[in-house]
């Protein structure tokens, strides 16, 4: 399969300007050059040039369509094997029939991911890299952006490497020193080596995980669940939060009878915003739906804003909402400032238990500026950082880092209680075994091809 040429659609379907069909291969240049033609064919023109020419059915010679080929040979392509792209207009018809041709002529259909796994297999970038590929797709911020493109630069792959290169001294001083004992003290010179590489691992792996949360953050979007009583105005949060008209907004109660979707940009970091039908009890069937869903929801959000309207007194239903959130990330957003406080601000306070309170007028876009800065502040203290700050997203790194702590912690609890060295060495092969995993140095090719499977077709 590694010799076999393969082809994909590398852009969205649907109409658009361009599209463009990605041929990857030994003989994806040999392939292209028989439904070509140009000034030149394409096998005789210079590296990582572009070129005007219509694509035709090799059978009858009829011209399907007017493109730009671009050519670009290997080792200097992403994938470090020859490519070629076919960009042409963006109609699906158009696309697909080009696509088709170059299958019917010997490629193979891509396998999703298939252009990044060849790039990785090929030992243009190693697995983080790859991974962050995908992140940089989905990416929803423009700091998610940046922390994906941090992680395609290798940043992540050389604090990994460095940290095994540690670990790997150490493991040679073991060997030296079992392979030549001519000191009678040499198990504790072994001891100690092992003790020092193992805390200065283990230093450097804590720094990693302090950036994990605000990584996975940045990478995944945070749950954020917008629950109240029916018409507190969660819809209409929803609406100046987005910037749009996502959520119908009346002043009749129970009027959001679903769970409403969408994601947003608040100072860089992404919210999964999800506005729920009001929770309350209710004969309406529809809407009791909706208020179990709600409930469902607020179990499994990240981030709760609690909307009250201070126009009207607390309820004793608001009271039961402060409760059932009382364990969970919660903003308080007293609605309504625009009108007169009829609200128990103190019982309020009370009840928020510290966290943080925003008062808000969503009919005259007063206090989102200071919603929003709350927002940013319980998740990331210092502000988002978009400049060197190397975050790490991806959770199956997060948990190798985690378990490659916990090695390098035995191997400091083994020679403490007077373990045999060549015991204790054996968790620090598995801290270097379990970090050669996030790069894919220690991988096994069934994780490769599991994670790649994850990506989308062209890619």
């Amino acid at each position: 399969m590694e010799n076999e040429t393969i082809a994909a659609i590398s852009t969205p379907m649907g109409e658009g300007a361009i599209g463009i069909v990605r041929l990857s291969g030994p003989k994806a240049i040999s392939i292209a050059d028989t439904v070509y033609r140009g000034a030149t064919p394409l096998a005789s023109v210079a590296s990582h040039t572009i070129h005007y020419g219509k694509i035709i059915d090799a059978k009858t010679e009829q011209r399907l369509e007017e493109v730009m080929v671009s050519v670009m040979k290997a080792p200097k392509t992403f994938t470090k094997e020859d490519v070629v792209e076919v960009n042409c207009h963006g109609g699906v018809v158009s696309i697909q029939r080009i696509l088709q041709l170059l299958l019917r002529q010997g490629a193979r259909l891509a396998e999703p991911g298939e252009f990044t796994k060849r790039a990785f297999l090929n030992g243009r970038i190693d697995l983080s890299q790859a991974e962050a590929v995908m992140d940089l797709i989905r990416a929803k911020t423009d700091q998610a952006m940046t922390s994906a493109m941090h992680q395609v630069e290798g940043r992540l792959a050389n604090a990994i490497e460095t940290l095994r290169q540690q670990v790997l001294e150490a493991l040679a001083q073991v060997e030296v020193n079992i392979d030549y004992p001519e000191y009678d003290d040499v198990e504790e010179m072994t001891q100690q080596t092992l003790v020092t590489y193992a805390s200065q691992v283990r230093t450097s792996i804590d720094a990693l995980l302090t950036t994990a949360s605000q990584g996975k953050i940045l990478r995944e979007g945070l749950h954020t669940a917008i629950i109240g009583r029916p018409n507190v105005g969660k819809s209409s949060l929803l609406n100046s939060l987005a910037h749009d008209t996502r959520a119908i907004v009346t002043e009749v109660p129970g009027t959001t009878r679903d769970v409403i979707e969408e994601y947003v940009n608040v100072r860089g970091v992404p919210l999964k915003l999800i506005d729920t039908a009001g929770i309350r009890e209710t004969e309406d069937i529809v809407e009791r739906i909706g208020v179990e869903r709600s409930r469902k929801v607020l179990q499994e959000a990240e981030l709760i804003l609690l909307v009250i309207n201070q126009n009207e007194p607390l309820t004793d239903e608001e009271e039961r909402l402060f409760e059932a959130t009382k364990e969970f990330n919660v903003i308080v957003i007293l609605n309504k400032t625009d009108l007169p406080i009829n609200a128990d601000r103190e019982r309020i306070e009370l009840l928020a238990k510290g966290r943080p309170i925003v008062a808000t007028s969503l009919l005259n876009e007063e206090g989102l500026e200071a919603l929003e800065q709350a927002i940013a502040s319980l998740f990331f203290e210092s502000g988002v950082e978009s400049g060197d700050s190397t975050y790490v997203s991806n959770s199956r790194h997060i948990a190798l880092l985690h378990e490659a702590r916990q090695a390098v912690e035995d191997v400091i609890q083994g020679v403490e209680s007077g373990m045999p060295v060549d015991i204790v060495q054996i968790d620090m092969q598995k801290a270097w075994e379990l970090l050669g995993e996030i790069t894919g140095d220690t991988v096994g090719e069934s994780l490769i091809d599991q994670l790649f499977s994850q990506f989308c077709l062209g890619k």
